[in-house]
């Protein structure tokens, strides 16, 4: 996994795709006669792209959730990075459901760099406990209510690279798993953010370092990218617990031609709450990254909490077609967590799958990407506008 970790890159190129690159739009002009153009906003071109799908995404059956993608540019293009906005409802068979609003906006010259993430979601879903030790693996049904507000204003100290702050917000609230209130306190053998119909508030704020090297952050090209965040949620009103963490991601794309698609992708990261009560759900887990939750193809989303968490994965990206219409990609992952009576990362576990790429707006480099990761206990297909990372 140590391997994995990219310590070390520096700016490229951005490679282009060649003139004659196709997407689902191109093949709708032909079969409609239908001539989109992209809105624009003072002369900007804006560029949607969206997924209605019903299928399994990622865990539960019978998944219903069409994402829409908005990519515009703030500035001039050539010195401006393309900023996204989308917007997600889904509802589920198991009575899942909910809405999410992410957003990543570059103001002109890349000067500043603006993220957002709004969420309120009904969510029930299984959890496993702590660790990921190979015994006990048993399960949990669990309901309870998300609200979250993410907003993190980044300034460009030089080039790649920036600081700032955020103010973050995460509420779960009416935890209930099987009608007994003391279920999940009894199951998990922690008593933070455990107890029946309670709820579970994190207010805090984030000391934030970026180095971002990617011009198009939905289909990164060659370059490299770090994030470290320090999280601080003080003793204020409101707040059940005080409680802080650190995040560091890193990620490396490294091509293997100037034109279309041939690279390998690289991601590591290590996230951990820094002390021993932070909130239950609150705690590193897989599938729950801070700002994608794509982490752990292969994996049910919660299999794996702890008190700290190490991902690496590799992922290799070719195109299929040369007009960059069809792509594919083959990827690895694994994982490890703390181990609640001795906190050490002692079990890793592995996946692996591979997907088809279809370009959706060659303009926005949007793809949509079908994959299907397997595990040793787990198998499931995972439905994106966007690459994983």
């Amino acid at each position: 996994m140590l391997l994995l970790l990219p310590v070390a890159g520096a700016a490229q190129q951005v490679t282009s795709y060649p003139p004659a690159q196709k997407d689902l739009i191109d093949i709708g002009k032909k079969l409609f006669a239908f001539k989109p153009r992209p809105r624009s906003v003072n002369n900007k071109g804006i560029y949607f792209s969206f997924l209605p799908t019903s299928t399994q995404v990622a865990g539960p059956s019978g998944l219903s959730v069409t994402a829409t993608t908005a990519a515009f540019c703030l500035g001039k293009s050539r010195k401006t990075y393309m900023s996204t906005v989308t917007f997600a409802p889904y509802v589920a068979t198991q009575g899942r459901l909910g809405f999410a609003f992410r957003s990543n906006l570059w103001l002109s010259d890349n000067s500043w760099d603006i993220l957002g993430d709004m969420r309120m979601l009904y969510y029930p879903q299984d959890t496993w406990g702590l660790g990921g030790g190979p015994e006990g693996r048993q399960r949990l049904s669990l309901n309870y209510k998300y609200v979250r507000f993410y907003q993190t204003f980044l300034r460009r100290i030089k080039p790649y690279f920036y600081a700032g702050m955020g103010i973050l917000i995460d509420g779960h609230y009416d935890m209930e798993s099987h009608g007994d209130s003391l279920l999940l306190r009894n199951f998990t053998h922690y008593r933070y953010g455990t107890g029946g119909s309670e709820t579970s508030m994190s207010t805090g704020f984030s000391m934030n370092l970026l180095y971002d090297a990617r011009k198009n952050t939905e289909n990164p090209m060659p370059g490299y990218y770090a994030n470290f965040v320090f999280r601080e949620n003080p003793p204020i009103p409101g707040n059940t617990i005080p409680w802080r963490s650190i995040y560091l991601d890193t990620r490396k794309y490294i091509p293997f031609s100037r034109q279309g698609q041939n690279m390998l992708a690289l991601w590591a990261f290590y996230w951990s709450v820094l002390e021993s009560h932070a909130p239950y759900l609150e705690l590193p887990s897989i599938g729950w990254d801070p700002y994608q939750q794509r982490s752990g193809r292969g994996f049910p989303q919660n299999g794996y909490r702890g008190s700290s968490l190490l991902y690496a994965e590799a992922e290799y990206r070719k195109d299929i077609t040369r007009d960059g219409f069809l792509g594919f990609v083959a990827f690895a992952n694994a994982n490890v967590v703390t181990e609640p009576a001795t906190e050490q990362l002692s079990y890793v576990h592995p996946a692996g799958g591979a997907g088809l790429r279809i370009k959706f707006n060659k303009r926005s480099g949007t793809n949509i990407a079908i994959d299907y990761g397997m595990s040793r206990h787990y198998r499931g297909i995972y439905l994106n506008l966007g690459e994983t990372f």
